[in-house]
C-alpha cells in the first residue's frame, strides 16, 4: 500500500501497518509464514473467546439464563480470565500497530483498533479490579457493566479479516509464482559428445543444451541443431506454436514441442527474459497510480474525523442516552472506531494493481509503471513506429527474378556467394533465403565494397556485381530487357527493394528484398480503431517505402524521414494539442519519443534501451498487445473505481449506523462485535472484487 517505505527486515509498514513484502519478486524462504501464525493466533483466540460470548448472551438464552451463576461474580471473573489472553497476546500486534501509528502521526486502522479494543478491554478490567472508583449512577443490577466478549470477539474477528486478506493477497501473487515455475530446474548440458544433466543454476553462456521433445526450454538462446515447434504462450499469450529452425531465438520457460534439438545458452540467470518479465510484474505491483492519491488524501483526514465522531457519539450517549449510560456511551463510541476502520479504502487501489499487472504478465504484457496503465485508459492518439513494430523489422528475400539464361537458384546463389563478405542487411537477407533454399555458397575472391551503391567479387573465375542499377551500369553492365525492368519499377513502387546482379558484364536478374508487413499488424490496427484510438506512423524509413506501409495497412496519416529529435518534438507537439499520446516503438532511436509520450510501449523484440524508456512492454512485439493492455487498463481502473465506490459507501453508511443513528426510531444499536464483522466483511469484499481482474478477457 505504501511503496516508497523500504527496510532492510521483515516487518510492519510504518504508515500503515500492514506487512512489508519482499522489494525482489522471487519468494520468501518462509513464504506464508505471516498467514500460518495469524491462523494459528485466530484458532485459539477463538476457542477463547467462544465461551467469554456465550456467557455474555447468557441472559437471552433461556437455558442458560435461568441458571444462577449466568449473571453473577463467577460469570464475569471468567469473562476477564478467558478474554485477557485474547486481548493481550491476540491483539498484542494490532496495539504494537496502534502505538506505532500514534508515535509517528500516520494513523490509520490500527489506530482505531487498537483505541476501541483497548477502551472496551480496560474500561471492563477496571470495573472488576477496582469497581470502587466508578461512581453509583454506573452500576446496573448491583454492578459495574463489563464488555470483555465486545473486546474479545472484535480481536477474533479482527484477525479473521486478516487471515482472509492475506489469503487473498497470496493469490494475487499467483501470477509471479506461475512465471517463476516457468523455468526448468535442471538442464542437460551437451559435451565432449555426451549429455549430462546439471542443476540450471549451472549453465553458462556458450554451453550446448540438448532440449528433448516435451521439455521446457532452460534459458534463452539460438537453436543451433534440430528443429522443432515451441508453445511459447506463457510468455507471449499466443496459444498457437512457433516453428523454430537453425538460428532462430528460443526462450527459456517456454514448452517444447515434438521435435529435439540443440541450442546454444546466450542470456542465463537473472539476464533471462522470464527474469526480467518477473522483475518487472514485481515493481509494477509496488507502484503507485495517480488514483490512488484520492484514497491516500481521504485517509489523512478519515482517522481524525472518526476520532471526533466517537468522542461526539460518546458525549450524546452519556448526556442525553438511556440508562446505563456510560455504558451505552462506551459501546457506541467502541462501535463507531470499529467500524470505520480504513483498511477498505487503503487496498482499493493497490489490490487491484497487484492482479491486473499479473493477469496482463500472463498475456504477455508487461506493466512497468502502474501510472502508465491508468494513463492508458485515456488514450486517444496511438504513434507507432513502423520498423519492428508494424513490420518484422528484418529484410526478407521475397523474390528472385533471374534473367535469360539463368534459373532463380543459380542467381540466389551466385548473390549470396559474394554478399557473405558484407555486413549490409540487406545482404544478411540475401545469404539467409540461400541458405535457407540449402544453396551451396562458393568461395569470393577479390571482394570490394562501395558503400550505399554495391559490391564486387570473383567467383568460380566470373566477375559478379551485385546492387543498385547505376552501380551495374557505371561498370558497363548492359540493361535489363524491357519486361525485366517494367516488373522491378513495379517491385519498387510496392515498397520493395531491388538489388540487381551482373555476372561477366551482362545482367542475370534480381533479387526483390522488404521487411514484410506484420501478419496481425491489420487486425491488431482494427482492434485499436474499435476501442476509438487514432493512429498516426512516425518512421525513419523513406516517404516512399512508409507510403507503401501506411496504405496497406490503412493508415491515415504518417510521417517518413523522422529523427529522433523530430520524433520527440513531435510527441511534445501533440500532447500540447491536448491528445493523450501512446508511443509504440522498438529501436534506440525511439527511447526519447517513448519517454515522451504519456505512455510508452516498448516491443519485447526491441532495444534494452525502449523496454527501459517505456511504461508497458509487449513480450512479443504485436500490436494486438497493445489492444491487450488498453483493455487491461480499462478493466483495472473500473475495478477500481468499484473498490474506491464501495469502500466510501461502507463508511458512509456504517458510521452513522454505529454512532445510533436508528436509535430514536427503531431502538437498533449496533454492537461492536457485528461492527467487527462489517469491517472485515468490508475488506474482505474489496479484495474479492480486485480478483475478479483474473478472469478479466484482454482479446477479442
Amino acid at each position: 500500500m505504501c511503496p516508497g517505505v523500504e527496510s532492510d527486515v521483515p516487518g510492519d509498514c510504518p504508515k500503515c501497518g500492514m506487512s512489508l513484502e519482499l522489494r525482489t519478486a522471487e519468494p520468501a524462504a518462509d513464504e506464508g509464514g505471516e498467514l500460518r501464525k495469524m491462523t494459528r493466533r485466530l484458532r485459539m483466540c477463538a476457542v477463547l473467546a467462544l465461551p467469554v460470548f456465550i456467557a455474555a448472551m447468557a441472559h437471552v438464552i433461556p437455558a442458560l439464563a435461568a441458571q444462577s451463576w449466568a449473571a453473577g461474580t463467577m460469570s464475569r471473573w471468567m469473562q476477564f480470565a478467558l478474554s485477557a489472553p485474547v486481548v493481550l497476546w491476540g491483539g498484542l500486534p494490532f496495539f504494537v500497530r496502534g502505538w506505532r501509528s500514534v508515535i509517528t502521526r500516520n494513523f490509520n486502522m490500527w489506530t482505531l483498533v487498537a483505541t476501541g479494543v483497548g477502551a472496551a478491554f480496560v474500561t471492563s478490567a477496571a470495573a472488576m479490579l477496582a469497581p470502587g472508583v466508578f461512581p453509583h449512577t454506573m452500576q446496573h443490577s448491583g454492578h459495574v457493566p463489563v464488555y470483555f466478549e465486545a473486546a474479545a470477539v472484535i480481536v477474533v474477528l479482527v484477525q479473521l479479516g486478516q487471515v482472509l486478506e492475506m489469503r487473498a493477497r497470496n493469490r494475487t501473487g499467483g501470477a509471479i509464482r506461475a512465471l517463476l515455475d516457468l523455468a526448468p530446474p535442471v538442464a542437460r548440458r551437451v559435451r565432449d559428445g555426451t549429455d549430462a544433466e546439471i542443476p540450471l543454476a549451472e549453465v553458462a553462456v556458450g554451453d550446448l543444451l540438448r532440449v528433448r521433445p516435451g521439455d521446457k526450454v532452460p534459458v534463452d538462446g539460438i537453436l543451433e541443431e534440430g528443429h522443432s515447434s515451441v508453445d511459447e504462450s506463457m510468455i507471449t499469450g499466443e496459444s498457437v506454436p512457433v516453428e523454430k529452425q537453425e538460428g532462430d531465438r528460443v526462450t527459456g520457460g517456454t514448452m517444447n514441442g515434438s521435435g529435439g534439438f540443440i541450442m546454444r545458452a546466450e542470456r542465463i540467470g537473472r539476464n533471462t527474459l522470464l527474469a526480467q518479465i518477473v522483475r518487472l510484474v514485481g515493481d509494477a505491483r509496488r507502484s503507485r497510480a495517480p488514483i490512488q492519491a484520492l484514497a491516500d488524501k481521504v485517509s489523512g483526514v478519515f482517522v481524525p474525523i472518526v476520532f471526533a465522531a466517537a468522542v461526539i457519539t460518546f458525549a450524546a450517549w452519556l448526556w442525553i442516552g438511556p440508562e446505563p449510560r456510560f455504558g451505552h456511551a462506551l459501546v457506541n463510541a467502541v462501535s463507531v472506531l470499529i467500524i470505520a476502520c480504513p483498511c477498505a479504502l487503503g487496498l482499493a487501489t493497490p489490490m487491484s494493481i497487484m492482479v491486473s499487472v499479473g493477469h496482463g504478465a500472463q498475456a504477455g504484457v508487461l506493466v512497468k509503471d502502474a501510472a502508465a496503465l491508468e494513463m492508458l485508459e485515456h488514450a486517444t492518439l496511438l504513434i507507432t513506429d513502423k520498423t519492428g513494430t508494424l513490420t518484422e523489422g528484418k529484410p526478407t528475400v521475397l523474390e528472385v527474378i533471374p534473367a535469360g539464361g539463368w534459373n532463380a537458384d543459380d542467381l540466389l546463389g551466385c548473390a549470396a556467394s559474394v554478399e557473405q563478405s558484407s555486413e549490409h542487411p540487406l545482404a544478411a537477407a540475401i545469404v539467409t533465403a540461400a541458405k535457407t533454399r540449402n544453396l551451396p555458397l562458393r568461395t569470393a575472391v577479390l571482394f570490394a565494397s562501395e558503400t550505399g551503391d554495391g559490391v564486387s567479387a570473383n567467383v568460380g573465375g566470373r566477375a559478379v556485381l551485385v546492387g543498385k542499377a547505376a552501380f551495374l551500369e557505371s561498370r558497363g553492365v548492359s540493361r535489363l530487357d524491357a519486361a525485366l525492368a517494367a516488373k522491378a519499377v513495379t517491385l519498387e513502387e510496392e515498397g520493395h527493394t531491388v538489388v540487381f546482379v551482373a555476372v561477366d558484364g551482362h545482367t542475370a536478374g534480381f533479387v526483390a528484398i522488404a521487411d514484410p508487413i506484420k501478419e496481425s499488424a491489420a487486425g491488431a490496427i482494427a482492434e485499436l480503431r474499435a476501442l476509438g484510438l487514432k493512429l498516426h506512423m512516425l518512421t525513419g524509413d523513406n516517404a516512399h517505402t512508409a507510403a507503401v506501409v501506411a496504405r496497406k495497412l490503412g493508415i491515415e496519416s504518417f510521417e517518413a524521414s523522422a529523427t529522433p529529435a523530430s520524433k520527440l518534438a513531435r510527441i511534445r507537439t501533440l500532447r500540447e494539442a491536448g491528445n493523450t499520446v501512446v508511443m509504440a516503438g522498438d529501436g534506440i532511436n525511439d527511447s526519447p519519443a517513448l519517454a515522451a509520450a504519456n505512455v510508452g510501449i516498448a516491443m519485447g523484440t526491441g532495444t534494452d534501451v525502449a523496454m527501459l524508456s517505456a511504461g508497458i512492454t509487449l513480450v512479443k512485439g504485436d500490436l494486438r498487445g497493445i489492444a491487450r493492455a488498453i483493455r487491461l487498463s480499462r478493466a483495472t481502473l473500473r475495478n477500481i473505481r468499484q473498490n474506491l465506490f464501495f469502500a466510501f459507501l461502507y463508511n458512509a453508511v456504517g458510521v452513522p449506523l454505529a454512532a445510533g443513528a436508528l436509535y430514536p426510531i427503531f431502538g437498533w444499536l449496533l454492537s461492536p462485535m457485528v461492527a467487527g464483522v462489517a469491517m472485515s466483511l468490508s475488506s474482505v469484499s474489496v479484495v474479492t472484487n480486485a480478483l475478479r481482474l483474473r478472469h478479466a478477457r484482454l482479446d477479442t
